[in-house]
């Protein structure tokens, strides 16, 4: 299963350096050096990977010019599900298993589904789109249960949180 792992928002300089903003998970891994990913339907191996102000910065191998890669900008970058496999601890998830879970308060409202997943630095924050679009941190004092399997979250907002 091939995944979204990110977007090409930009370029670093006149070598063909791409800048990939991230929306997934262990997107460090997934760039290292000698990965495969996919933009536009044309397979890159990574050549370098670094990061710059929180953005994920990419050359490929075969590319020495900003003239082989300005084609991508605004396209997604797509990883096959399986490159990298992560051992994940307790209450850790896959973004993939997390993006479409329906969200209800503990006395049963439904808020919504999750639609993204935002990386802050310090905890994720979960994007829920329904009536209105809620940001709710992945924290234990406010996500109280997650079922993959009956595709739910259970959340336990603070007041004025989803109202």
């Amino acid at each position: 299963m091939t995944i979204v792992i990110g977007k090409v928002v930009n370029f670093h300089g006149v070598k063909g350096e791409v800048k990939i903003h991230s929306s997934s998970d262990f997107i460090e891994d997934r760039l290292e050096v000698g990965n495969k990913i996919s933009i536009d339907e044309t397979e890159y191996t990574i050549k370098s990977y670094r990061q710059h102000k929180g953005i994920h910065l990419v050359t490929f191998d075969g590319v020495s010019n900003l003239n082989q890669v300005e084609h991508l900008k605004g396209h997604d970058v797509y990883q096959e599900g399986d490159a990298i496999e992560m051992a994940l601890e307790e209450g850790e998830y896959h973004f993939k298993d997390i993006i479409g879970l329906r969200v209800f308060t503990m006395d049963d409202r439904e808020i919504g589904m999750i639609s993204d997943i935002l990386q802050t630095g310090a905890k994720d924050v979960w994007v829920i789109t329904g009536d209105k679009e809620y940001m709710i941190p992945y924290v234990d004092e406010f996500v109280k249960d997650i079922d993959l399997e009956a595709g739910t979250v259970r959340i336990s907002p603070i007041e004025g949180m989803i109202e």
